[in-house]
């Protein structure tokens, strides 16, 4: 199989799939992108390059779309090289939210595209937007979030299938569209993350940070440090929680930019929240460590006690499928994307995201009460074996493109036999309507013996035509005066009969 992926930072959602089929054998496997350091063994990447930034002058609702357009031409510029090498691929998939599809079908046009579609923003209740009452949207905001849909618009009216990874998802995708957006759950590697029973009798060391078998360790994991995920109201339960519980410790593992939502003009919400829980936080038992590696992720969520992730109605984070697999006791945000991955006294326990005394009641739940904590911990990790597995999630992968590629086939086929079955109607309709028509007489057309034809007459204007008849009426006339003449001299000379 020949396979093409798109997608502006390599690999992306694709990661386990595209080592997947290079494990697999027999696939060849090439993956247009922006450039980065990633490196995957037996993958041929083709890198582009964006040839400006989205220009300020513009307005601010077509941003995202001259962003995307660029991304278009020069990921259509890239398959265009390739195609003239000869690379025709069997599949195409990428990621819909960058633009980076939308002029692949003039490239490839007999080639099925699966795109990766995350997200479609809303102005109404019930989605990330306005959704915390702490950053009431402006109403000047509305008409930007309805433009950050042109490109995935776009993408929807363009030829093609979909894939989103959770029923949330989907649902914030217009009806229309619906029906061809296929949920393809994503998969964890249960063999990588999986519960450690003896993690919690080890010192875990974390940089300068030791968590002994004496500390109860509180977890919270984010890309960046911000609302969207829930820090501030994260950041406003922990004075309770280490008043109540004083061996309690806190690692916080996340930037300092801003991954969504808005900018901030300076600085970064850690100093904003540590400013205003000043004098309320021991600061010696929460330690902000930044990114860290994958390795000590897993360590950290294998020794944690109690997890904490929390989300606006958005897009549910890799982390939290981690934590499940690990075994986490969680706490989670009652909200739409968490709450179709955990469900509350059964799988974790969930608070409401704005309301952060109930999210320490939770924290402080599965700190204290051992038998709870132990019986969520194994309800959670039987959970993700039977709904995060990834080799059932690569095989569900394959299927669904083999069967993509199996119906566009098909369609083609029925769409060639369409136009061929038009083509002779139309021929049958032209024999029989000149089948109908009466013969006209044929011409006959002297023979020349090579020389030019004679030129057919061009006709005069009429008053010349009545000029040319009065002209030829006086020569006739004339002619038969010398005729009738000549006839009379002729008689006069005849002799008399004998």
């Amino acid at each position: 199989m020949k396979y093409l992926f798109i997608h502006q930072n390599f690999p992306g959602q694709y990661l386990h799939l595209v080592r997947h089929l290079v494990r697999e054998g027999g696939n060849e496997i090439v993956f247009i992108s922006e450039d980065n350091a990633n490196v995957i063994p037996g993958v041929r990447r083709v890198r582009y390059r964006v040839p400006r930034m989205a220009t300020d002058r513009a307005h601010p609702g077509v941003r995202d779309l001259d962003m995307g357009l660029m991304r278009a031409d020069a990921v259509a510029k890239a398959a265009q090289t390739l195609k003239t090498l000869g690379f025709v691929p069997d599949i195409i998939l990428g990621h819909h939210g960058w633009g980076e599809l939308l002029n692949i079908q003039d490239v490839y046009p007999n080639v099925p595209v699966l795109g990766y579609f995350e997200f479609y923003y809303h102005t109404e209740p019930g989605f990330d937007v306005d959704f915390d009452p702490e950053f009431p949207m402006a109403p000047e905001v509305i008409p930007l979030v309805r433009a950050k849909n042109t490109v995935n618009l776009l993408a929807l009216t363009n030829p093609g299938y979909g894939q989103t990874p959770t029923e949330f998802q989907k649902s914030t995708y217009p009806r229309w569209a619906q029906d061809n957006i296929t949920v393809l759950r994503e998969g964890v590697d249960l063999e990588m993350c999986r519960p450690d029973p003896k993690a919690a009798k080890k010192t875990l060391k974390v940089g300068d940070v030791r968590i002994t078998p004496k500390h109860k360790l509180v977890t919270y994991v984010a890309r960046d440090l911000e609302p969207y995920r829930g820090f501030h109201e994260f950041m406003r339960a922990l004075p309770r929680v280490l008043d109540e519980q004083p061996d309690a410790q806190v690692v916080v593992v996340g930037g300092d930019g801003v991954s969504y939502g808005a900018r901030l003009p300076s600085g970064c919400w850690r100093e904003i929240m540590l400013e205003e829980l000043k004098g309320k936080l021991d600061l010696s038992r929460i330690h902000f460590v930044g990114k860290v590696s994958y390795e000590t992720f897993r360590a950290l969520l294998q020794r944690s006690d109690a997890h904490v992730y929390l989300t606006y109605p958005f897009v549910a984070s890799w982390s939290l499928r981690e934590a499940m697999a690990m075994g986490c006791a969680l706490v989670g945000s009652a909200t739409a994307p968490v709450e179709e991955f955990i469900t509350d006294g059964e799988t974790g326990l969930l608070a409401p995201f704005t309301e952060p005394e109930r999210i320490a009641d939770a924290i402080l739940e599965l700190l204290t009460n051992k038998p709870l904590a132990k019986r969520l911990r194994a309800a959670v990790r039987q959970e993700a074996e039977r709904s995060l597995c990834m080799a059932s999630y690569l095989a569900d992968y394959e299927k669904l493109i083999a069967r993509l590629i199996k119906d566009h086939s098909t369609t083609e086929q029925v769409l060639d036999k369409q136009v061929q079955t038009k083509d002779q109607e139309k021929d049958t309709a032209v024999v029989q309507a000149s089948a109908s028509k009466p013969r006209r007489a044929r011409k006959t057309v002297a023979k020349t013996n090579g020389a030019a034809p004679p030129a057919t007459p061009v006709k005069a204007p009429a008053r010349a035509r009545v000029a040319v008849k009065k002209v030829a009426s006086a020569k006739v006339a004339a002619k038969t005066a010398v005729v009738a003449k000549s006839s009379s001299s002729v008689r006069k000379k005849r002799r008399p009969s004998v």
